[in-house]
């Protein structure tokens, strides 16, 4: 371990690593996401947050071969949860979106695991401690800050 680490901070990092890794195995069991895999899964998601983009795009984001991605494209496609279209600047591409039945389950996923989480935190803690458990967040937001 580096030197200049202090010990509170390392076993503080330990701790958050090993929760948060284990809410989100959770919230994945939660979700019941059908026959999707997780990394469909996961490209649905990003199309939700940053929209439309090349399949290549999705591959290099996604850090996977384009010929992965094309497989994963394609088995969402077969569920009619996204669209392609022609690129306007490159007609060789396709630009990717989700379509209104994309966006649906991509909301309705997202709405089972946040009831879930809401419902878990009222039943196993007080209302004093869910406003520790906000001023933390509060302080824990500044680690996605530059």
């Amino acid at each position: 371990m580096d030197e200049s680490i202090s010990e509170q901070a390392a076993s503080a990092a330990r701790a958050l690593r090993a929760v948060f890794g284990r809410l989100r195995r959770q919230l994945r069991a939660v979700a019941g996401r059908g026959d999707l895999t997780p990394s469909q899964v996961s490209v649905l998601s990003r199309l939700d947050k940053a929209g439309p983009a090349s399949a290549s795009e999705l591959a290099t984001v996604e850090r996977v071969r384009p010929q992965s991605m094309a497989a994963t494209l394609a088995a969402i496609g077969q569920h009619g949860l996204i669209r392609r279209d022609p690129d306007p600047e490159d007609g060789r591409r396709q630009i990717i979106s989700l379509t209104a039945a994309g966006r649906d389950w991509v909301e309705g996923d997202r709405q089972v695991r946040v009831e879930w989480l809401a419902r878990t935190l009222q039943d196993r803690f007080s209302e004093a401690e869910l406003r520790t458990i906000g001023e933390a967040m509060a302080l824990l937001e500044r680690l996605d800050q530059p």
